[in-house]
């Protein structure tokens, strides 16, 4: 297991650890509660279609900016959970390139063991959110 941690960005690798220390589903939703209360504010203005992310069953809004190659990312949900998988992202994925992002497979779920608490749609919503960061970060560089 620890051979694809090896491979994930080091702020990504830190919360997949961070994850796995807590075999307590409850806990694991406890952290991603956690990461949603440390989600910095996102701007109303930014809660627009361009910024939705398709097939999530709760409102869930990213955005992207590229400084010196790197992209930041911003987001907001109306669900405590669905915002927490969202600023989980947002925190590993924040400072890397548009081609590290896009290169990254989502499998690290896997690694969290957030996939087995998750319910089908919440899991669908993670995978939405991901490709949607994606997809944002390569029209960041283009």
């Amino acid at each position: 297991m620890s051979s694809s941690i090896d491979s994930l960005p080091p702020a990504l690798a830190k919360i997949v650890q961070r994850f796995q220390k807590s075999t307590d589903p409850k806990r694991r939703y406890e952290q991603l509660i956690w990461y949603a209360q440390k989600l910095p504010a996102f701007a109303e203005e930014g809660k627009i279609p361009e910024n939705k992310v398709p097939g999530c069953v709760s409102q869930v809004y990213v955005t992207a900016a590229l400084a010196d190659g790197k992209v930041t990312f911003g987001g907001d949900s109306d669900s405590q959970l669905t915002k927490g998988l969202l600023a989980l992202l947002i925190q590993g994925l924040n400072g890397l390139t548009p081609t590290e992002i896009v290169n990254l497979a989502p499998d690290f779920i896997q690694d969290t063991g957030l996939n087995v608490s998750l319910t089908p749609s919440r899991a669908n919503g993670f995978y939405n959110i991901f490709k949607t960061m994606q997809k944002k970060a390569l029209e960041c560089q283009e």
